[in-house]
């Protein structure tokens, strides 16, 4: 029985440059009953940073990748690249994020798609999940997955969605994983919160993509980690079953795809 949350998307280095301490973070987390974190990579060059978390705590993971809006700052990193940083370090346990975001940049449209390709390649050879950011591009997102997965199946989840109910079925469909955020506990997150209503627990995980995104009744401050346990909350309620019943099954889900995590 895992009775414990998982934040499965933060981020801890940009968390510390808002001003908040580590440690206090990590207390409010076991205050939480928020037991696992993965701090996520959106720049290959600060891997280094994510890692020194991990060492030093035990219950802290991480993932590699290039955020899709940082495409034209980073240097490109080939799928051996990429499997090779893997490969070597244990507590690296996804790959990402990476993916698609037309909202922030079109500009970079072509390298977003030559990244994000090179991502799931190395999530393919490596097993490792692919940690998914689309924002503004459900077509060409459904398009991709579609014809990648019919190439050689990969492990992957959709992070903090808030996309179209199609994305969502076309996700399920090709066995994705879908992750909430605190998005889902906004006032005006009515169609987010009917898809999430309607989306079978096997394939739901939880985050908050701290310190983006605070939920409710955070709204406007910092996010943290902790607050995991207002999603998971605010999710429970929405599919009418208990805070135990949707920490267990999320959890579970989360050790079922990151296979690398020790359980606790």
């Amino acid at each position: 029985m895992h009775n414990y949350i998982v934040d499965s998307h933060c981020h801890l280095d940009l968390i510390e440059q808002k001003g908040l301490k580590l440690e206090e973070v990590l207390g409010n987390c076991q205050k939480n009953n928020v037991k696992i974190l993965q701090t996520i990579c959106t720049k290959v060059t600060e891997i280094e940073q994510l890692l020194k978390y991990t060492r030093d705590h035990d219950f802290i993971y991480a993932s590699l990748g290039i955020h899709p809006c940082n495409v034209k700052e980073q240097p490109k990193i080939s799928t051996a690249e990429l499997v090779k940083i893997c490969n070597a370090n244990e507590k690296i346990i996804g790959i990402g994020e990476t993916g698609l975001d037309y909202f922030h940049d079109k500009s970079a449209i072509d390298l977003q798609k030559i990244s994000f390709l090179e991502h799931i390649k190395a999530s393919r050879e490596t097993n490792l999940p692919l940690i998914i950011h689309s924002r503004d591009c459900d077509f060409d997102m459904m398009e991709i997955l579609e014809a990648e997965q019919k190439k050689g199946k990969f492990p992957a989840l959709l992070h903090c969605f808030s996309s179209s109910e199609e994305l969502a079925r076309k996700a399920i469909a090709l066995g994705i994983y879908i992750s909430i955020s605190g998005i889902v506990t906004f006032k005006n997150a009515q169609s987010l919160q009917e898809i999430v209503k309607n989306l079978p627990l096997e394939f739901l995980l939880l985050e908050t993509d701290s310190p983006y995104l605070a939920p409710m009744p955070h709204r406007g401050a910092t996010n943290q980690p902790a607050f995991t346990s207002h999603v998971a909350e605010f999710v429970a309620n929405l599919k009418g079953i208990s805070l135990e019943e949707i920490s267990q099954k999320t959890t579970e889900n989360f050790l079922r795809i990151f296979k690398k995590v020790k359980p606790l």
